[in-house]
């Protein structure tokens, strides 16, 4: 195979680069470390880089790659003692002396992908301007020779006893979680011994479910959805646990399930979240496009500003340097607190709605809420549409946006990330293209599972439409 196609199969998206172990090779893995020691050192950013990884079966190995290329180019490498959430990296990261950091991982995909992630020196994802110039720079390393030091440092032991503290010291929140049962499923992934620990050491009792490393994950991906943690939804609707945690494979998400609701939609999580540290302090809140408005009528109600992002948490990352935030989050179950690290951790949310709840039971939280603002319901469907075809399609519904959506009219449209419209009794549809599968997304949020429908019946239409014209 010529350099050309090796070089052509790397391509950063919407968070790192994730491909199957067929193109994941050592080859390509080598051409992005010397890729990203080129521009750095083009840059002139100095410093050491911090190497974390999963828990899949060659992900030990790429870390050992990445840093041997580093340090063949100069620069010294830590290398984390074993696998870590992908925010104890960028914790480590944003309050240790190292220029930026790297994650071998690929998240909630299965086993047979891998993937890696930069991770910026303030601990946020990086932006395409940085990832846009190490697709540019790849390139075979020119040594394999190791120049510069690589050392094993244990990242997990300073970040947990960091993560104890967090509430107490910007908040002023009582951990203390005595007497409060927890059912935690770590899906096999590195959430394991790290998100636990936490959990007991503040005095809870702690349930694991998969909590011993399978690089295969058991069979399931590592996706913390209902269909995949049906265990820790059983436990805990059954009375075995007052309240359930499970973290996707780098334990960057985190899914909360409770006694009467089972796997509460992380959109209304990102909302009790908000509303409960508003308890405790002022700010605004970031969220995707794609994510839920209840948020909105929370911050309405506390004289707070939403600022709405394109799909990705390095955007969500952005804005709330931005604008000081209180937190940001998305639809799919990825939160960061802003008092911590603008980045995903489903450790720290984990540890703040277990908090919430022990002072009143989360589902407690959530039928006020719904009473306060009314209830949510949110979905999505996929149109096919071959990559080439996204820009036309989107073009041709920017000439032809309707008036009306299954007969309510549009209000306002939001052009942040594909097309948002906003109707006139508060409800919305979304459309936008797929960063990662030859598909249109449509989104919808009413306050009925029925109105969810007939919203994207009448996206689906809309879209066809303009697919059609394409």
């Amino acid at each position: 195979m010529d350099e050309h196609a090796v070089v052509d199969a790397i391509a950063f998206g919407t968070d790192g680069w994730r491909a199957p172990l067929s193109t994941f090779t050592t080859e390509r893995v080598e051409m992005v470390a010397q890729a990203i020691a080129t521009v750095l050192d083009e840059q002139g950013r100095d410093g050491p880089v911090a190497i974390g990884y999963d828990a899949r079966e060659h992900s030990p190995d790429f870390a050992t790659t990445l840093a041997d290329v580093l340090a063949s180019n100069g620069r010294d490498a830590v290398v984390a003692a074993r696998d870590c959430p992908t925010p104890t990296l960028a914790w480590a990261v944003a309050t240790g002396p190292f220029v930026g950091g790297l994650v071998v991982t690929a998240s909630h995909n299965p086993p047979e992908y891998n993937g890696v992630k930069f991770v910026l020196g303030d601990g946020t994802p990086a932006l395409p301007e940085l990832t846009d110039e190490f697709e540019r720079r790849l390139a075979a390393p020119a040594s394999h020779e190791s120049g510069n030091s690589i050392r094993d440092e244990d990242l997990c032991g300073p970040y947990i006893e960091h993560v104890l503290g967090v509430l107490p010291d910007a908040f002023g929140i009582d951990r203390s979680l005595d007497d409060v049962r927890i059912a935690y499923d770590a899906m096999h992934g590195s959430g394991r011994d790290v998100t636990d620990t936490v959990l007991e050491r503040t005095g809870a009792s702690v349930t694991r479910l998969r909590c011993e490393r399978d690089p295969t994950f058991g069979g399931t991906p590592p996706e913390p959805t209902p269909e995949n943690a049906s265990t820790l939804v059983e436990q805990v609707t059954r009375g075995g646990a007052d309240i359930g945690f499970v973290n996707d494979g780098d334990a960057d998400r985190v899914g909360v399930v409770t006694p009467a609701r089972g796997f509460v939609d992380p959109n209304v999580v990102l909302a009790v979240v908000y509303d409960y540290l508003l308890e405790h302090a002022d700010g605004d809140v970031v969220r995707t496009v794609s994510t839920s408005s209840l948020v909105d009528r929370i911050a309405a109600e506390h004289g707070q500003t939403v600022h709405e992002t394109a799909v990705g948490f390095k955007w969500v990352a952005e804005a709330m340097g931005e604008h000081g935030a209180l937190l940001g989050g998305e639809e799919s179950g990825g939160y960061g607190v802003g008092a911590h690290l603008r980045n995903k951790d489903g450790v720290v949310v984990a540890l703040v709605v277990a908090c919430a709840h022990s002072e009143r039971p989360l589902d407690d939280r959530i039928d006020d809420l719904f009473d306060t603002y009314g209830e949510v319901h949110q979905d999505r469907v996929s149109l096919d549409c071959p990559d080439e075809q996204k820009r036309p399609t989107l073009d041709a519904l920017e000439r032809e946006l309707p008036d009306d959506v299954g007969g309510v009219g549009v209000e306002r449209v939001s052009t942040v990330d594909g097309f948002k419209l906003t109707l006139e009794d508060g409800t919305w549809i979304l459309v936008r293209p797929s960063g990662t599968e030859p598909k249109l997304r449509i989104y919808a949020e009413a306050t009925s599972e029925g109105r969810v429908r007939e919203l994207l019946e009448g996206g689906r239409e809309v879209v066809e439409s303009a697919l059609s014209g394409t």
